[in-house]
């Protein structure tokens, strides 16, 4: 039983320093261990999970309490995602461009999106994190994406960007990696965190744990069947 939030923080790290830094697919990126074709076939693959996560963020929306100080927070991010509003700055088109930069002949339909199909990995995790909103509680929700995704979010994608670093994969454009990780992603979790801080009872602080930790094993599972995925594609 937790007995302050700064101690689900910390069992988030733990959780986050297993299942995503110690894991197979950011361990065999920073090696250098994958193949371009690989790093195109995430780079796919990912482009799915980031132009679905805007549906994630309005599902949790309408899972908040119908107060300002609850929903504003999630819909600021979401105008990140829109790249508040400035042209060819919306995650969408900022990751087109590590997109493009690791695979020059993507084949794109009329929309910009992929024809290669989404893997089944990418749409669990999707899918996973879109149904937790359904029954979720407000609490339960701001736990979900901030403990489950926004707190550790710069940290994976900054590691990402470390490991796209390496020589073996050429210089691909990672201004997309280097935005969250640097910038957007702290200033998210910290919206999230001046929510669920004011809630100091055990029960509510073991609720965001286990919340937190569900949602983010989830997504962790995702990369690591992707490796599994890639490296089938030697």
């Amino acid at each position: 039983m937790f007995s302050q939030y700064s101690d689900v923080e910390a069992a988030i790290n733990q959780v986050v320093e297993e299942e995503f830094l110690n894991g197979v697919f950011l361990s065999t990126l920073r090696d250098g261990g994958y193949t371009i074709p690989q790093i195109q076939y995430f780079a796919v693959q990912y482009s799915y999970y980031s132009r679905h996560f805007p549906r994630v963020l309005g599902a949790a929306i309408s899972a908040m309490e119908p107060l300002d100080t609850w929903w504003v927070p999630l819909a600021d991010n979401l105008w990140d995602e829109a790249g508040r509003g400035e042209e060819g700055k919306s995650h969408e088109q900022l990751y087109k461009s590590f997109l493009l930069s690791v695979y020059p002949d993507v084949h794109l339909d009329h929309r910009g999106v992929p024809t290669q199909p989404m893997s089944a990995a990418v749409r669990n995790a999707i899918d996973t994190f879109i149904e937790f909103f359904r029954g979720a509680t407000p609490l339960e929700a701001m736990a979900a994406v901030g403990l489950g995704s926004e707190m550790f979010a710069g940290t994976v994608m900054g590691d990402i960007a470390n490991g796209l670093r390496h020589p073996n994969y050429g210089a691909p454009n990672l201004l997309f990696w280097d935005v969250h990780a640097d910038e957007h992603e702290p200033r998210h979790y910290q919206l999230c965190k001046d929510i669920l801080v004011q809630f100091k009872e055990p029960k509510d602080l073991d609720v965001m744990f286990q919340v937190g930790s569900k949602i983010a094993k989830s997504e962790a599972l995702m990369y690591a069947q992707l490796h599994e995925e890639m490296i089938q594609r030697a």
